[in-house]
């Protein structure tokens, strides 16, 4: 009887040695060296100025990943389950004013009223002030749009946006989070930065290669166009016009988090959400794309959690850290979007039933002084 269980115990210990090495997974991780990972130092110091925020409840809603505010000051939020809110102007009475059928993310108004919005399920769709929703864009230079995840209309109607994975694509993969995990693990460079012109209803391709290319932003200026490379801590700059004109380059690099959603703020800012700390274990793995299948081939309840931190920054035209707002207890989970107005932040959460709002008196710019 002792030998059997023995035998039975090794077999298993073989069976489960096995299934690590070789069974197979959808990624095929790539080799990379992270930045230095600079922690929550310097321009980055722990504080607590996210704590004066007030929420507002979305009523059963949750995961206001993004935020826009049109010209009467009424508040929009895509959340889970396919449907925007719209809450009145004090943040108060939300209800469901449009439903994408999908997994709406990255919102912006266009020059005639509408919303256009980057569907992770969808594509690029437009949304008229009736509600009423319209396709622009499921497919870029022949290339299927899998992940569309943030979107900025620029002041001539042309819209940017991000496709964050050509390979695992959100619907595909069961959601958002599933689909960005297995991009993240795999570090292939599928993301991209798309644009689509109005004129020809075409979106086309202007940067490939991104590690899980999320938030977009046109600068103030117009001449360029700011995209999170989420994988690679890292916010890229494309130029639109100038002697750079159709070339990228880094414009800030080694933040200590995952950086989601940006956008064009005020007095040439630009916000950063930045929805989780970054990971020592993935940054430890990251050249050993081996090591990095058999993480995967455990079960996922295993798998390290995301840290609940929020934390959101802005950065002026040089990329140089100039507002640092954090939340270290997580009482506003993963922090994915920030709109700025002439008095308040609005920020968004990728699993929070509430959308936030920092009067910017509370902080009075001065987190960095």
């Amino acid at each position: 009887m002792v030998r059997k269980s023995v035998t039975m115990g090794c077999l298993f210990v073989v069976l489960a040695v096995v299934y690590l090495l070789v069974w197979p997974v959808p990624i095929d991780p790539v080799a990379w060296t992270p930045p230095h990972d600079p922690g929550y130092t310097g321009a980055f110091s722990l504080n607590r100025a996210l704590t004066a925020m007030e929420t507002f409840s979305l009523g059963g809603g949750y995961g206001p990943e993004d935020v826009a505010v049109d010209e009467g000051g009424r508040i929009y939020v895509p959340t889970h389950g396919g449907n925007i809110l719209r809450l009145a102007p004090d943040g108060s009475n939300p209800e469901v004013w449009a439903t994408t059928g999908g997994r709406p993310l990255g919102i912006d108004f266009d020059n005639r009223g509408n919303l256009v919005v980057a569907d992770g399920f969808l594509g690029l769709l437009s949304v008229d002030p009736t509600g009423r929703v319209t396709p622009l864009a499921t497919v870029a230079d022949g290339v299927p749009i899998r992940f569309a995840d943030d979107v900025d209309v620029a002041l001539d109607g042309k819209i940017y946006f991000s496709d964050a994975s050509t390979k695992f694509g959100a619907q595909e993969r069961g959601g958002t989070f599933e689909a960005s995990v297995l991009d993240l693990i795999e570090h292939g460079g599928h993301g991209r930065l798309l644009v689509f012109d109005p004129q020809t209803q075409k979106a086309t391709t202007l940067v490939r290669g991104l590690n899980f290319a999320n938030g977009v932003a046109v600068s103030h200026d117009q001449t360029y166009v700011l995209v999170n490379e989420t994988g690679s801590y890292r916010v890229i700059r494309y130029w639109l016009k100038g002697p750079n004109q159709g070339q990228s380059e880094p414009f800030i690099e080694g933040l200590p988090a995952f950086p989601d959603n940006i956008s064009t703020g005020l007095d040439d800012r630009f916000w950063i959400a930045m929805v989780t700390p970054r990971n020592p274990l993935l940054d430890r793995l990251a050249p050993f794309p081996f090591l990095r299948k058999v993480v995967q081939r455990i079960p996922t309840f295993l798998h390290p959690k995301p840290v609940v931190h929020g934390h959101v920054i802005a950065v002026n035209t040089q990329g140089e850290v100039v507002e640092n707002l954090q939340d270290p207890d997580g009482t506003f989970p993963m922090t994915t979007g920030v709109i700025e107005t002439a008095d308040c932040l609005y920020i968004g959460s990728l699993v929070a039933p509430a959308l936030g709002r920092l009067d910017k008196k509370k902080i009075s710019f001065t987190t960095l002084e």
